[in-house]
């Protein structure tokens, strides 16, 4: 029997209990959750009581839990703005990392974590697991085989009409960096850059609106009840025109809050020379769905895919796209092949979002150079 990967958890709060510790569950032949570390003790003594295997120590200094040299992986789960010092600390220390996304807050800090990586020689990963739903793959496969063509205009929906978190550290700017455009916003980007296979943008517009979050009565209707006005830090919406290299364009749209009728999120719509195609999901929608439109035959046609003959690209079944994406990392680090999100595609969100938040911030378009 092959070696366990031995796991530490670097961050025990609401991603980890949603996300990794359910997905995490499915491979219990294959891992052992060793250490779980928290600025909060009662946060990684809970979770090392309910998920760790015998033995999982504590930590409340992750500097502590990099020291221990039989662990192999280490899952980054914090706020946005600890990633780049965890992972960066991580790989000094010689351990394997996935980190959720984003990547970083801030581009520079991301760089910094692809050279600590590349310096390992280690394998890295960012939790952008909406690349696992079949229909993203659907609509990936049908892009790499230029059934689109040319794709020269994009949308990347991250819409919500009132789902303000109001857990955690969402509405902190401190340590998030943001709200929805960082928060949601780079699920919607990721999978728009990844389908066209493009990365590298060269101007970048935004505008970024702090209207309702600050609206007592706004709060209502919103799906995990009102929020706090007063310590709402962050935006409640923005957007952002990004123009790429060969001249696409991609408009990114995002809110947590917002009195718009359509809901989507983590969706995308593709425009080629070809046909176009658009994915569905998010709140308005109790099913996600993918839509490729085309002429045909003299006329103009749409083709709805049945979830039904969906392909599963990754072993996994029908499993949660989060379990795919950890099966498929576990694979990548035990036999030292390729995770499915590269850092230096993740990179390229971080440097898209921050220059969103900088155009709208400075009233200035902001250029990329190569």
């Amino acid at each position: 029997m092959a070696k366990k990967l031995r796991i530490g958890i670097i961050g025990c709060g609401g991603i980890a209990h949603q996300k990794h510790f359910p997905a995490l569950s499915h491979y219990k032949d294959q891992v052992e959750l060793v250490a779980f570390c928290d600025i909060i003790p009662e946060c990684a003594e809970e979770s090392a009581k309910n998920f760790g295997d015998p033995g999982a120590k504590v930590y409340t200094d992750y500097h502590e839990l990099l020291k221990d040299d039989s662990i192999d992986i280490v899952n980054v789960l914090t706020p946005n703005v600890a990633h780049a010092p965890i992972t960066i600390a991580a790989f000094e220390a010689g351990k394997n990392v996935f980190c959720e996304k984003p990547m970083s807050d801030k581009p520079e800090m991301a760089k910094k974590m692809i050279e600590a990586w590349k310096k390992s020689g280690k394998k890295f990963t960012i939790g952008y697991q909406n690349r696992f739903r079949p229909e993203v793959q659907a609509l990936h496969k049908a892009c790499e085989n230029g059934e689109l063509g040319d794709i020269y205009f994009a949308k990347a929906h991250a819409l919500r009409r009132r789902a303000v978190p109001t857990w955690g550290v969402f509405p902190d700017k401190s340590k998030q960096g943001g709200g929805p455009l960082i928060d949601i916003g780079t699920h919607a980007l990721d999978i728009t850059l990844w389908c066209m296979n493009n990365y590298k943008p060269v101007s970048i517009d935004g505008s970024v609106f702090e209207k309702l979050g600050h609206m007592q009565e706004a709060t209502e209707g919103n799906m995990f009840g009102p929020w706090d006005p007063k310590t709402f830090e962050v935006e409640d919406s923005a957007f952002g025109f990004i123009k790429m290299e060969n001249g696409a364009t991609i408009y990114l749209e995002s809110s947590w809050a917002l009195n718009v009728r359509d809901s989507k999120e983590a969706a995308t719509t593709l425009c080629g020379t070809k046909a176009g195609a658009e994915i569905l999901s998010g709140m308005s929608y109790q099913q996600d769905q993918l839509i490729f439109n085309r002429a045909h035959n003299g006329l103009l046609s749409e083709e709805k895919l049945s979830p039904s003959g969906n392909i599963d690209y990754f072993d996994g079944g029908n499993n949660k796209p989060e379990v795919i994406e950890a099966g498929q990392w576990l694979d990548a680090v035990a036999n030292d092949g390729e995770p499915l999100v590269k850092p230096e595609q993740a990179y390229k969100v971080t440097q898209i979002l921050n220059a969103i938040y900088k155009a709208a911030a400075t009233g200035e378009l902001v250029k990329i150079t190569y």
